[in-house]
């Protein structure tokens, strides 16, 4: 069996058409990524795109190279299939997800490779389409309407807003939008925003809009008042950083504090994202895959598993729509889906990753 011979870093940067805008503060105007190479001994090589999240994780381009080092004598010479050792050795070593995940992602085409196999080979689909999701930032309506407009345009039909700042200006923008695009559907992401005794009023609101549900309306750390609030059943919630690892995630789901997990394969890999998959499905909830915010060969990547068994709801795969740019031709959104025909056609392309590279 072909062992881990090399780990290799190139950070990369594709300028956004516009930033971005969530939470309480945070903001983003580039994909200021890396791309993460896991080199094998009979030269297999599998990559994936670390999604960097200063803001979110804790990560920053320095903290994953340094990462990456520590780890780099643990991993090689493992046994690219020998998966009992290198999940003991990734989760030795605490948080660092986005850096993990890609690990995993790589190590898992990379074995696939060796294999003889692409990675959509060894994943195989339970369905043959999705449907997909484009996120909104915050901005003013004008600016959310003409981003809105560009992803209706290439084939979304479902818009994910970020929400919490300031209600009645929500409200606002998703009147708009809803008017706008009245065969589109949308939900809501408050990012951690909205006060126990405010989220309430909040959901109201929002689900007198239409809206499908939201996504994280309370701090993390409000565990009984997420509970709370979604005993009301006002609107489905969806778990995202309160569910960001295995370990979380049962304690939401023995706590029943949400309905839709949001898997994220940029911070949970493949190996990880499967088995929190498995988790949500034994106990009947929902889920759905996003890609991070990820260009669109991370967007490529994280689609592979929107495709797997218990994954029901619409998929944030769209992101890369807002980027100047990529090193992977995405497949055409055809009236709100993304078809396993035309996302196995493609692939990396070298040449245009150089144009991104930044070593």
């Amino acid at each position: 069996m072909a062992t881990i011979k090399d780990l290799r870093l190139i950070p990369f940067r594709i300028p956004l058409k516009a930033p971005l805008r969530w939470g309480k503060a945070s903001e983003m105007a580039a994909l200021e990524h890396a791309l993460l190479e896991v080199e094998l001994s009979g030269g297999a090589l599998g990559r994936a795109e670390v999604a960097i999240r200063p803001t979110i994780y804790g990560e920053t381009l320095g903290s994953v190279r340094a990462g990456l080092e520590y780890l780099r004598p643990r991993l090689l010479g493992l046994e690219a299939d020998d998966q009992e050792a290198i999940r003991a050795v990734l989760e030795a070593f605490p948080c660092n997800h986005a850096l993990k995940g890609a690990l995993d992602t790589a190590l898992w085409e990379a074995w696939a490779r060796s294999e003889g196999e692409e990675l959509y080979q060894v994943l195989k689909p339970a369905k043959h389409r999705v449907r997909v999701a484009y996120l909104l930032g915050m901005a003013s309506e004008e600016e959310m309407l003409a981003d809105a407009r560009m992803a209706y345009g290439a084939g979304v039909r479902v818009f994910k807003v970020k929400v919490g700042r300031d209600l009645e200006g929500d409200s606002r923008r998703i009147a708009r939008l809803k008017e706008a695009f009245p065969d589109a559907e949308l939900y809501a992401d408050a990012n951690e925003t909205l006060s126990p005794k405010d989220a309430e009023r909040y959901l109201l609101a929002w689900k007198e809009l239409g809206l499908l549900y939201v996504e994280e309306p309370l701090p993390i750390e409000e565990v009984e008042a997420r509970r709370k609030l979604r005993e009301k059943k006002i609107l489905p919630l969806i778990a995202d950083d309160s569910a960001m690892t295995p370990k979380d995630l049962r304690r939401e789901l023995t706590l029943d504090t949400f309905d839709v997990l949001n898997l994220k394969p940029a911070r949970t890999g493949i190996t990880w994202t499967l088995e929190m998959l498995s988790l949500v499905r034994e106990k009947g909830k929902r889920a759905m895959v996003g890609s991070q915010a990820q260009s669109s060969f991370g967007a490529y990547q994280s689609a592979l598993l929107a495709f797997q068994q218990g994954v029901t709801e619409p998929n944030e795969l769209a992101f890369h729509l807002k980027a100047e740019g990529g090193f992977l031709d995405f497949p055409t959104f055809r009236q709100g889906w993304l078809y396993w025909e035309d996302l196995v056609e493609v692939r990396f392309d070298e040449e245009a990753f150089r144009r991104y590279a930044l070593e």
